[in-house]
C-alpha cells in the first residue's frame, strides 16, 4: 500500500558554516508515505540517511498533538521545499553523524523539528543514487519542458491563426457595412430629391393658384347673377298667364242669344 502512495522530493539546503561566513550546500532527498518516511543527504562528499518509521513518527505526532497524516505532510512541505522565514540547519551529533533541523510558525511561536541522520556506510552508493534520481528528474522536466514547449509553439501558431482570420473577419464587416451604408444613402438621397421636387410642384401650383386676375373673379360673378335672373324669370306660374288669357278672349267674343223651342 505505502509503495503504491509513495512521493519522491529533492531540496537543495545552504546551510551557514559555523567556522565561516559561508553556505554549504547539501541535497535533500525524500521518499515520502502516509505513515513514514525516509531521507537520504549528501554533500557531495559524505552521506547521511535518516528511516523515520511508523513508531517514530507516531511518538513525534504524539507530542506535537498531531495526526500521523499531518506530521508527515508538514514535514515533506518543509523538506520538498525551502520555506522563507525557516532556519534550516545540519549540525554535528557525533561520530560523524548529523542532525537536521527546521523552525515553523505555529499559533504565534516558533518551533523546531530535529531528526538526528545516520552516516551512511557507503557514502559513494548513496551520493550515487541522490545524484541518478535529480538526473533522472532532469531529464523528466526537460521532456515535459520540450512538450510544453511544443504544445506552445502550436498554441501560438493557431493563436496567430485566429488573429489573421479575426483581422480578415473585421475587414469584410467593415467593407460591407461602407458597401452598405453607400448603397443606403445614395436611396436616401435619391428620395430626397424626389421629394424636393415634389415640394417644388406644389409649391408653384399654389404660387398658380393665388395669382389668378380678378377681372376673371368678377366675370364669373356676373355670369353667375344672370343665370340666377333668368331662372327668377321662369319661376312665374304658367297657370296664371293661361287663365288671364282666357278671361281676356272671352271678354272679347261676342255673345248669342238663347234660343227658344217652339211647341
Amino acid at each position: 500500500m505505502d509503495e503504491e502512495t509513495k512521493r519522491h522530493t529533492c531540496l537543495k539546503l545552504d546551510i551557514p558554516n559555523n567556522n565561516t561566513k559561508d553556505t554549504e550546500p547539501i541535497f535533500v532527498k525524500g521518499t515520502w508515505f502516509n505513515t513514514h518516511f525516509n531521507l537520504a543527504i549528501t554533500d557531495g562528499l559524505n552521506a547521511w540517511f535518516c528511516n523515520a518509521s511508523e513508531e517514530e513518527v507516531k511518538q513525534r505526532a504524539t507530542q506535537w498533538d498531531q495526526p500521523v497524516s499531518e506530521y508527515v505532510h508538514l514535514a515533506e512541505r518543509y523538506l520538498g521545499f525551502q520555506q522563507p522565514g525557516s532556519i534550516y540547519a545540519f549540525a554535528d551529533a557525533g561520530d560523524g553523524h548529523k542532525r537536521l533541523s527546521w523552525t515553523f510558525e505555529k499559533e504565534g511561536m516558533t518551533l523546531q523539528w530535529r531528526w538526528k541522520c545516520m552516516l551512511s556506510p557507503n557514502s559513494k552508493k548513496t551520493t550515487a543514487e541522490i545524484l541518478d534520481f535529480l538526473m533522472d528528474a532532469n531529464i523528466t522536466l526537460s521532456e515535459e519542458v520540450v512538450k510544453k514547449t511544443e504544445l506552445f509553439e502550436k498554441m501560438k501558431v493557431e493563436a496567430e491563426k485566429s488573429l489573421a482570420l479575426s483581422e480578415r473577419v473585421t475587414n469584410e464587416k467593415v467593407e460591407f457595412e461602407s458597401e452598405i451604408y453607400g448603397k443606403f444613402l445614395g436611396v436616401l438621397n435619391s428620395k430626397k430629391s424626389k421629394l424636393r421636387e415634389l415640394r417644388d410642384q406644389l409649391s408653384n401650383s399654389k404660387q398658380e393658384t393665388s395669382a389668378k386676375s380678378p377681372q376673371d373673379e368678377d366675370t364669373d360673378k356676373t355670369e353667375s347673377f344672370d343665370e340666377e335672373s333668368d331662372y327668377d324669370k321662369s319661376d312665374e306660374d304658367p297657370h296664371k298667364d293661361i287663365g288671364a288669357s282666357s278671361k281676356h278672349v272671352s271678354m272679347n267674343k261676342p255673345s248669342r242669344g238663347r234660343r227658344t223651342r217652339r211647341s
